[in-house]
């Protein structure tokens, strides 16, 4: 494991308070990157989440589905989770907190946008950072390939549906064409990218070009995640140290689906008897998020200085810790599951 995997969430809480700190000294840069914009995309975040997302996709294997009948249970575990069960807990969690619980602390419309937020995280199973997760649990690397593999070819026809119908139910009215141009930049294309490039590099099984490719552009790709991090939290400085108590709103309802999610996946694995380093990364693909998918979705559909953004990035500010403390779990309670 390298040093920025083993220390992420220090990298990431650097990159949280240089984004607020310039936030907050240098507010008029942050306005001119947020007019850096064509069909409601932010071109510098579009920049720094591709190359976040590319180098993401290239690892993506989509020969391994030839394997996708063996260990169907695991499979099916992530799908069931990411598809039928995670979106719509989100959706109800969102409206039960700022319609009923917090509906006194929150307007209505700040309310709908923090909803419209979280529903964009649950419908963007995680991608990019599960094959760290996988790696801290000693997951099947393979196997986890092949997950992510199919999450994404469905993300790819599903994201947008089950978005507008989840944003439609809360009374948001979709601008269609955005979401489905966010789908294409942000899902399709840089998968296609990554299948192509894939493909010109691993000539048979020499894969030595392959690797040489991924670690040069693995500097690259961090650089894209903490500059992620740092604009999104720059642009939403004053919003949180003007009204830090919407961070602790918005985490609440967050850390319980978080939680929640992972308790009954980790609990469906045990009673399917699933190996751990099955298990273990399957639960990590329905807990986590595509946060990157949600932030770039967010603000076209809502602007950068939106509620519906800023709760897609309290997200990566809640995901980090909560991830490592459940890779913490998994690896505590690895004696509850078969080894293989």
């Amino acid at each position: 494991m390298g040093l920025f995997e083993r220390y992420l969430s220090i990298w990431v809480g650097l990159a949280i308070l240089v984004g607020m700190s310039a936030g907050n000294l240098v507010p008029s840069l942050f306005n001119n990157v947020a007019l850096l914009e064509y069909a409601h995309v932010n071109l510098v975040i579009a920049v720094l989440i591709w190359l976040m997302i590319y180098p993401m996709m290239v690892q993506i294997d989509f020969y391994s589905l030839k394997d996708v009948g063996k260990k169907p249970k695991g499979l099916i575990l992530t799908l069931v989770i990411n598809w039928l069960i995670k979106p719509f807990t989100m959706a109800f969690l969102g409206w039960l907190f700022f319609k009923v619980i917090f509906a006194d602390w929150v307007d209505s419309q700040t309310a709908t946008e923090y909803i419209a937020g979280m529903i964009l995280l649950g419908v963007a199973p995680c991608t990019a950072m599960v094959f760290v997760w996988s790696q801290l649990t000693k997951g099947d690397a393979n196997y986890t390939l092949v997950q992510v593999s199919i999450n994404d070819i469905i993300m790819v026809f599903a994201f947008a549906p089950l978005a507008g119908l989840l944003l439609g139910v809360t009374d948001i009215s979709v601008p269609w064409d955005t979401l489905l141009l966010s789908v294409v930049l942000y899902v399709l294309v840089p998968l296609i990218a990554g299948a192509l490039t894939r493909k010109k590099l691993n000539n048979g099984d020499n894969q030595l070009k392959l690797n040489a490719f991924l670690a040069t552009m693995k500097p690259w790709s961090i650089v894209g995640l903490l500059g992620t991090v740092a604009l999104l939290f720059g642009f939403q400085s004053d919003t949180i140290l003007n009204n830090p108590e919407a961070i602790i709103l918005i985490s609440i309802p967050l850390l319980i689906q978080t939680y929640g999610i992972f308790a009954i996946g980790y609990f469906l694995a045990k009673r399917m008897h699933l190996a751990h380093n099955i298990a273990a990364p399957a639960c990590m693909i329905g807990t986590s998020n595509f946060f990157e998918l949600a932030v770039a979705v967010a603000i076209s559909l809502f602007g950068l200085h939106s509620g519906a953004a800023l709760a897609t990035v309290v997200g990566v500010l809640v995901e980090v810790p909560v991830m490592l403390s459940l890779v913490w779990f998994t690896n505590r309670t690895r004696h509850w599951f078969k080894t293989h």
